[in-house]
């Protein structure tokens, strides 16, 4: 069920219905990331925020975010792009950004909220594009949930502890569970050292201001340690690693070529597990390589999604 957009003062409170959007529907590409309105879909009592735009397309393409992150923090270069050739769904998991709820502390639940809330939908059939800790959710809804999803995009992301798990160093998770992430934390963890990347990661810092409409709030600390028990569980084995065989969809894995949050080397071991993979790594770039390389990481995505 639908739910008219909502006041930011009044987030805890969404507004009556208006009605289900027809799967397949038509968006408005006037329409940007910047200035999408924010809806409400409800389920079993949780609101989730979501904004939808873009071109018509087979089946809409639903993006699964980060640790931390909110619909704000999608790169509107990223996001635009696709839109250009894509109904585009953003949506913010249960206890995120505008949504309400509690964040779960493991990413199985994590899915049960994406399962939920394109049920409140009404959409049976979506593409889905699961980034970094979105990742993790999105290989345990495809594996509970098979039926709802015909393409698979894992970006920046990893298979969760296995044999040949390689997690990220010890010095990053404290960086990442800062309580404020600015400019140097971003080109620390999104991008390499070399002077292009950190450039690009001062670009894509620049296009996260300019957003026109409502601002959403960053994930609450109680948020945080949640999601940070979800990673930590992942690493553990409560993952989808020994079950990555049974997703038979196609799926495009891709990563930059010196990831230090979520290790290159596990999109490798991903990609070989996966037994309808494809792979592809970009250059002198990490784990916000989608975000340095906007252009070309939506031109081969979109073909794949094709």
């Amino acid at each position: 069920m639908e739910l008219a957009p909502a006041l930011l003062a009044n987030r805890r409170k969404p507004s009556s219905s208006a009605g289900d959007i027809p799967q397949g529907a038509i968006m408005s590409t006037s329409i940007t990331h910047e200035t999408a309105t924010t809806k409400f879909a409800e389920a079993d009592g949780v609101h989730y925020a979501y904004r939808r735009f873009g071109g018509p397309s087979d089946a809409p393409l639903v993006f699964c975010h980060r640790f931390r992150g909110t619909m704000d923090d999608w790169d509107p270069a990223t996001i635009n792009g696709f839109a250009r050739e894509r109904d585009v769904i953003l949506f913010d998991n249960a206890g995120v950004g505008l949504s309400t709820g509690v964040v779960p502390n493991n990413a199985r639940g994590m899915a049960d909220h994406l399962i939920a809330f394109l049920g409140a939908l009404g959409v049976s059939e979506v593409d889905l594009l699961g980034f970094s800790m979105g990742g993790y959710v999105a290989q345990f809804a495809v594996l509970k949930s098979p039926h709802l999803f015909r393409r698979i995009i894992l970006a920046g992301t990893g298979p969760g502890g296995g044999e040949r798990y390689v997690p990220g160093g010890p010095d990053i998770r404290p960086i990442a569970s800062r309580p404020i992430l600015g400019l140097e934390e971003q080109l620390l963890l999104f991008f390499t050292s070399s002077k292009r990347s950190r450039s690009a990661g001062e670009a894509y810092w620049k296009r996260l201001k300019s957003r026109v409409g409502e601002i959403e709030p960053p994930v609450s600390q109680d948020g945080i340690k949640a999601q940070l028990q979800a990673l930590v569980a992942w690493g553990e084995g409560d993952s989808a690693y020994n079950h990555l065989a049974e997703i038979k969809q196609p799926v495009l894995v891709a990563n930059g070529s010196n990831d230090v949050m979520v290790p290159t080397i596990n999109s490798f071991t991903m990609a070989q597990l996966l037994p309808n993979a494809q792979l592809i790594i970009y250059p002198d770039s990490g784990h916000g390589f989608l975000f340095q390389y906007p252009d070309l990481f939506v031109d081969h995505a979109v073909r794949f999604l094709g």
